[in-house]
């Protein structure tokens, strides 16, 4: 015989069903991964687009962030969106351009006068472009973490162009980037990001390229006790999900999920300008010194060796990107 709160769960239940409203679904939960450590600003602003996309959907949709490379290197995380392996990818657009080759654009040295201009750039025209070209390789880019200006980071001072001679400098996986060090006089050493600090302790390399946030959360004070403000490269981080994972998201929850990546984008772009400026004062504490270098004397040596990699850009993006620092 039913008891009387059985009978009466039942009669809901049947009730329910007959009136079309079904018990909530579980959660859809993606993982979405950084080569960062897990300190970094970088994961930091990829907890903030789980935190909003769960508020904005009442969590039917959670995202678990994984830095240090705990789901593979940058290229390794697009091939697996690709394929639908991963489900929350996130890529320089240094290594992305190897994907989408009319990106290698954003790759030339000293593009940005300022932060607001690349801003500008990459969440106008030229990042809808970008999208376009995701698409058609099964991925959806959704939103541009960064990076911002990378500086050089090494064992011994380097304050002039002629210190570069012989340095060998751990570089991303980018011809552009290997070719503008080695018309430098360095010794290219391209990469992926989790290797270099074993290949500092060891004496593979002898500097690398970053931000200046990175050499503080990625602890490479221990290694290296120069900073040399080149800006010579403004580093946009794409936020993408594999098609797999985007066809899993309800069509009334996807605008929710693109507010809570755009909210967690400001956020980290906010965070990244703090660490900056946090990670100098803690970085001079910790005996690193900051150097100054003439960067007109750079781009003096690297515009022709890097040219001929830029003599068939995409007439559109070319326009898309002066149309953008125009504004």
């Amino acid at each position: 015989m039913f008891s009387k709160k059985l009978l009466i769960g039942a009669v809901s239940v049947v009730l329910l069903a007959a009136s079309g409203i079904s018990q909530a679904a579980d959660p859809i939960v993606f993982k979405m991964g950084f080569t960062d450590p897990e300190n970094s600003n970088y994961v930091a602003g990829g907890k903030k687009i789980a935190s909003e996309v769960a508020r904005l959907t009442d969590n039917r949709i959670n995202i678990e962030v994984y830095g240090s490379s705990a789901l593979g290197g940058e290229r390794d995380m697009y091939e697996g969106a690709q394929i639908g392996t991963i489900d929350i990818a996130t890529c320089v657009n240094v290594v992305l351009s190897g994907f989408i080759p009319e990106l290698k654009i954003l790759d030339q040295p000293f593009l940005f006068d300022s932060v607001e201009q690349a801003h500008t750039v990459i969440d106008g025209e030229l990042g809808k472009l970008v999208e376009r070209k995701g698409l058609e390789q099964g991925v959806h880019i959704v939103g541009w973490l960064e990076s911002g200006f990378r500086n050089v980071y090494s064992r011994k001072p380097i304050t002039k162009v002629e210190d570069f001679k012989g340095v060998k400098i751990r570089t991303m996986e980018n011809p552009v980037q290997i070719a503008a060090f080695n018309s430098l006089g360095a010794i290219a050493s391209p990469m992926a990001y989790a290797e270099h600090f074993t290949a500092l302790q060891q004496g593979t390399i002898d500097a690398a390229e970053n931000a200046v946030s990175n050499v503080l959360a990625g602890r490479l004070y221990e290694l290296t006790k120069n900073v040399t403000y080149t800006n010579h490269l403004y580093t946009f981080i794409a936020v993408l999900f594999s098609d797999k994972a985007w066809q899993k998201i309800p069509e009334d929850l996807r605008p929710k999920v693109l507010e809570g990546v755009r909210l967690g984008v400001a956020f980290q772009r906010d965070l990244l300008l703090k660490a900056n400026s946090d990670a100098v004062v803690e970085l001079k504490k910790l005996g690193v010194q900051f150097h100054e270098i003439d960067r007109e004397a750079i781009l003096k040596q690297v515009k022709p060796a890097v040219a001929p990699l830029f003599k068939d850009l995409n007439p559109v993006w070319v326009k898309a990107i002066e149309d953008a620092k125009k504004k």
